[in-house]
């Protein structure tokens, strides 16, 4: 609906005088058609300002700047917008690589997935450059010369705020210096944050003095008590607080709460930082030329260390300090240790964990998402960890048939004992049967026809790498905008349950050797349910040993009757 805007009147002008308020030229101040002087008290504006109807403004100073309808601004220093900006779209974050190697460009709608093509797929120079020229042409139309805040907005107590794009319900409060950026609708800015080429989308928070430097905060994620975020990329549902990140690719529900803890050059995804981690991305040599992936779901123990270039398998458990560049990533729920200044694996030790298993569980019970712009696959049983299972058997299998009396085995700057080699076999395969019959149940395999390439975890979203690379080619020879790239992932995020039973079938029939009979699928799934339900018999036996009465050390402890023990640990939990 068009709004209707007026100058202020000479009677009005003058009211506002007598209230405190200045303007350098008071016909380029409109206001709406049911403003009232009452709405404005010592306020000074500069250059062309618009007050939207019923929007409150009191003891600031505003510059070029319209301001929504409804809003509040109070004792703000100053409020400005000195020069053309495109508020934070366009701005290059170093992400993964602290050099530069992996720039992405940020813009209002970027998606994880997006932002994956642009800095993990290097080797796709083209559609690298063809991504990064429609975010430059992108930034360049939003380009404008007056700022603007949404409806219903509010900015109190706020020192600087310059070049910043305020969209509606937002609320800024005590925010210390905020240039060039856009703080997305009913997101939060608080207390002496600070924040230079940024955008902070949807239900974002930050703050208690947190920082941020040429950053991306995604939706409903968390940034707070002091944080630092320097050529960071944060999606959705993440949650940082006290520590440092550099050059970071924050997947989904990456999670940094404790102090002394750093991320650097790498990419993380529904990751969990234990207190005093710390990675080293340099060599001393080259400079900060390396990088680091921790898949899906691992997580470091606390003062665990990473030296670069590294890799871990998903779900993985890194304890200890590890600087032998190690790759892990077909061996999926994994402990890696320390022992004796060597890495050691112990494959597919956390299937038996119910710590994985709450993971798995929490993340869907904590997705905070509205928009939901960034896809999220959230099924345990899924192609990509299947695939990465099968081949660990394969690796674990050559490795105990090569060499049959060998107590332990490299592999890929780790050891893996000979013990835990057998052991990890006989889990990756029943946890692989597992597998199978949650993907033919959870879908329909004739609706879908997918070929057996790798599937790949694109920032919160399996997919096979054969669709990838056709939506990559696409970018390029049909020259696809933003808003197609992102339609093109969502149709996969759609299709998916149906392509994931196509993937089971597709292997299934491969192992059997034939087309199997729905006889043959039945006696599939209903084997899968009989293992995951072992699989869950033995984690719940891991929930009870972590919950048991064995732990009840220091419960009830006023007392020394143990039944009265017993019900003070019980009450608790």
């Amino acid at each position: 609906m068009e709004r209707a805007y007026r100058v202020t009147t000479a009677e009005e002008r003058a009211v506002l005088q007598s209230r405190g308020c200045y303007a350098e030229d008071w016909n380029r101040v409109l206001v709406s058609d049911d403003f009232d002087t009452k709405q404005l008290r010592n306020v000074r504006f500069e250059g062309s300002v618009t007050v939207g109807s019923k929007s409150r403004i009191s003891d600031s100073t505003i510059s070029n700047y319209e301001i929504g309808c409804e809003c509040v601004i109070d004792d703000v220093l100053r409020m400005e917008c000195r020069h053309a900006s495109a508020f934070g779209e366009g701005v290059a974050v170093a992400a993964v690589n602290e050099n530069g190697g992996r720039t992405a460009l940020i813009y209002r709608d970027i998606t994880s997935q997006i932002a994956y093509l642009m800095t993990m797929m290097r080797n796709r120079p083209e559609m690298v450059a063809r991504l990064i020229s429609l975010v430059e042409e992108r930034a360049k139309e939003r380009t404008a010369t007056i700022g603007k805040v949404g409806d219903n907005s509010s900015i109190m107590g706020a020192r600087f705020i310059r070049e910043v794009l305020i969209e509606d319900n937002c609320t800024i409060e005590g925010a210390s210096h905020l240039e060039n950026g856009t703080v997305g609708s009913h997101a939060h800015v608080g207390i002496d944050v600070r924040a230079k080429n940024f955008i902070i989308d949807n239900y974002a928070r930050v703050d208690g003095a947190s920082s941020l430097e040429r950053a991306f905060v995604g939706e409903n994620t968390h940034v707070d008590n002091g944080f630092t975020a320097i050529d960071t990329l944060m999606f959705a549902n993440c949650h940082f607080e006290n520590g440092e990140a550099a050059s970071v690719f924050a997947g989904p529900f990456t999670v940094s709460h404790h102090k002394s803890s750093l991320l650097i050059a790498g990419i993380f995804s529904f990751f969990n930082a234990g207190s005093g981690t710390n990675q080293s991305n340099h060599l001393f040599k080259s400079g900060a030329v390396h990088q680091s992936v921790h898949l899906r779901g691992s997580k470091f123990g606390s003062s665990a260390y990473v030296m670069s270039p590294a890799i871990e398998g998903p779900y993985t458990v890194i304890l200890g300090r590890h600087t032998r560049h190690h790759d892990t990533q077909d061996m999926p729920y994994s402990y890696l240790i320390e022992e004796g200044g060597q890495s050691v694996l112990m494959p597919a030790l956390s299937l038996r964990s119910y710590g994985t298993v709450r993971d798995i569980e929490k993340w869907k019970a904590r997705d905070k998402r509205t928009l939901k712009r960034d896809n999220i696959c959230f099924e345990e049983f899924n192609p990509y960890i299947t695939g990465k299972m099968l081949r660990g058997v394969d690796t674990l299998t050559r490795m105990l048939e090569d060499n049959p009396e060998a107590k332990s085995y490299n592999y890929n700057r780790t050891i893996i004992k000979a013990t835990m080699a057998e052991r990890g076999i006989k889990l990756y395969n029943s946890a692989v049967v597992a597998s199978l019959g949650a993907m033919l149940e959870g879908g329909d395999y004739r609706r879908q026809r997918v070929d057996n390439s790798e599937w790949i975890d694109v920032a919160g979203e399996y997919m096979p790498l054969s669709v990838v690379e056709h939506i990559i080619s696409d970018i390029v020879t049909k020259s696809l905008s933003l808003e197609q790239v992102a339609e093109r992932f969502n149709a996969m995020m759609t299709n998916y349950k149906d392509m994931a039973a196509a993937y089971a079938y597709n292997l299934v029939c491969g192992l059997l050797g034939h087309e199997p009979e729905e006889v043959e699928l039945n006696e599939i799934i209903a084997s899968s349910r009989n293992v995951r339900s072992s699989m869950r018999e033995v984690t719940e036996a891991d929930r009870m040993r972590d919950a048991g009465f064995d732990m009840m050390v220091g419960y009830g402890y006023d007392y020394r009757d143990e039944e009265e023990q017993k019900r003070d640990f019980l009450g608790s939990r």
